[in-house]
């Protein structure tokens, strides 16, 4: 058993929380960690970045630029990279550690399956107005309800047990859930946000409708930065908050580009155009280590990169089809040959080192004989089917998808072609649930990071089946299971009942196994800064 994993069921132990909330106190809470301390803050060192900002701007540049304002109508890590700087999360979360005070200064599990929310009395909005509870309970039911407001990927994926929320008194906020509180714990604490209840419903309709606009007017968070600058689609510029509560962040501007072409974030780097850079392909790994100034880092991710087969249209209605499509692959392969070593493949939903994956459990391996087999026991040889991916949202994913369509093609009984497409597409068919009538693209390619740490993050977006509109599969014994699991509260009983559901989602397979993705970063040199196995990107970790 790795430490993380020991970290993660101690966390998951059942009143446990306020013992950690109170260690956490003295550690985390802190969202800015290089506030007075001289050390980077406009020391005027000379980083040499030519951005023509000085040392106190700091540019990230994305492979996807939000598309939307509101900060719930999405679950897209490089939304969260620009959003959680200005909607900052209620807690901090770290990897193998657990969750830590942040906007909530303590929590108190009640025993009936709600939790005492206590917020800091401090926090303060960008326009002014202070955070109340009314704030807290109306955002976290605005992410639940798919009549209020946006229907929210954010509140089927990661609050899938939150019932509800409700105001106590000003400053506490009750949380209502039909999970285990360790469990529910980690949901609100990944995923529990501040937005402006009045300002919100008063200026942008947000009961009724996302929140749109083209201006620095249509944000307004409690986070460390504020919007000075936007151009939508293009690029948006944030300035420190005065008024932030918490310590000052390290860089006084942060401006967010995007550039979908690796080749292209590269260059801007090796120019001093900007100054960090998320998904550098392996093929352009080499033009950043032999740069000046600039190098790559990188971390094994929470992510893994997979095919969903949606079951309720034909012919992924046959689990010997889809298994099947398992054997045609050589993910191994694919690994090895398109990501230069970059992965590790795999054959269930979540990455080693989250709780629950099953050590036991092999990649399927690449066996044409028994795919071929496979498809006539179905009953659809012959089929024609498409694989539809996206380009320049993973690593080389349009390489990955268009080797694993000809290695399917090359079986004598199935016929299968890529269908390279932009990201949106594939998030709106991850989103649009099992419904025949709404689905335009039943086999297709998407990433997932479990950056809860947790394999129930993992799954239970995709496949359990109350109240989830968005699940990809349709199967009452998978469902079923994950939802078992949500029940347990001994940490032990709790994980070897997720390592059941990864047994059973690998032979039911749902969908098409590929790999776990290695996170490549090209940074400035004099950034310091150590990428995240969760992948997100925080500006009050680095320090020049």
């Amino acid at each position: 058993m790795s430490d993380r994993n020991v970290n993660r069921r101690r966390f998951l132990q059942y009143g446990s929380t306020a013992g950690a909330l109170t260690t956490a106190v003295a550690l985390a809470g802190c969202p800015g960690n290089g506030g007075d301390d001289g050390n980077g803050n406009g020391n005027g060192n000379g980083n040499g970045n030519g951005n023509g900002d000085g040392d106190n701007a700091l540019t990230i540049t994305l492979t996807q630029f939000p598309d939307t304002v509101d900060p719930l109508d999405h679950i897209t890590g490089d939304y969260f990279d620009v959003f959680d700087h200005i909607y900052e999360p209620i807690f901090n979360f770290r990897p193998g550690e657990g969750i830590f005070p942040r906007v909530v200064e303590e929590q108190e599990v009640q025993g009936d399956g709600t939790t005492h929310l206590s917020l800091r009395d401090d926090v303060v909005f960008h326009n002014g107005d202070d955070l109340t509870a009314e704030d807290v309970a109306w955002t976290i039911n605005r992410t639940l309800d798919p009549d209020m407001g946006v229907q929210s990927p954010i509140g089927t994926y990661g609050l899938g047990s939150i019932e509800g929320a409700e105001v106590v008194d000003d400053l506490t906020v009750a949380i209502n859930y039909g999970a285990a509180p360790g469990l529910a714990e980690f949901e609100y604490g990944n995923y529990g946000r501040a937005m402006n209840q009045e300002w919100s419903i008063q200026n942008h309709d947000a009961e009724n409708s996302a929140i749109s606009g083209a201006s620095p007017d249509a944000f307004n968070g409690t986070g460390p930065y504020e919007v000075v600058d936007f151009t939508s689609g293009e690029e948006i510029v944030l300035e420190r908050f005065d008024d932030y509560w918490g310590e000052e962040p390290p860089f006084e501007t942060v401006t967010f580009r995007a550039n979908s072409e690796s080749s292209g974030r590269a260059a801007a780097l090796e120019a001093g155009e900007t100054d960090l850079t998320i998904n550098i392909l392996p093929e352009d790994v080499a033009t950043i280590q032999n740069a000046s100034d600039v190098e790559i880092r990188n971390v094994t991710s929470f992510r893994t990169v997979f095919c969903p087969m949606k079951n309720t249209v034909e012919p992924y209605d046959s689990q010997e089809f889809r298994q099947a499509m398992n054997y045609a692959v050589d993910n191994a392969g694919i690994v090895d040959n398109v990501l230069s070593g970059f992965g590790q493949a795999v054959g269930q939903p979540v990455a080693p080192d989250i709780n629950g994956y099953n050590p036991d459990i092999e990649p399927y391996e690449q066996d044409v004989g028994m795919a071929e087999s496979l498809v006539e026991e179905s009953g659809y040889g012959g089929v024609d089917i498409t694989l539809t991916a996206p380009q320049g949202r993973y690593l080389n994913d349009a390489q990955v998808a268009q080797t694993a369509a000809d290695q399917i093609d090359q079986l004598s009984n199935v016929n299968c072609e890529a269908n390279i497409v932009e990201f949106p597409v594939v998030s709106d068919e991850n989103q649009a649930g099992v419904e025949e009538g709404n689905i335009n693209h039943p086999f297709y390619m998407i990433g997932w990071g479990t950056i809860t740490g947790d394999a129930d993050y993992g799954v239970q977006g995709f496949f359990t089946i109350p109240d989830n509109p968005s699940r990809t599969f349709q199967d009452e014994e998978l469902s079923d299971a994950i939802i078992e699991s949500q029940q347990i509260e001994d940490p032990e009983e709790r994980t070897q009942q997720l390592q059941n559901v990864m047994e059973l989602a690998h032979e039911k397979a749902p969908w098409l196994f590929l790999h776990v993705q290695e996170s490549i970063y090209g940074v400035r040199q004099a950034i310091q800064w150590e990428p995240r196995p969760d992948e997100v990107v925080y500006v009050d970790e680095m320090e020049i």
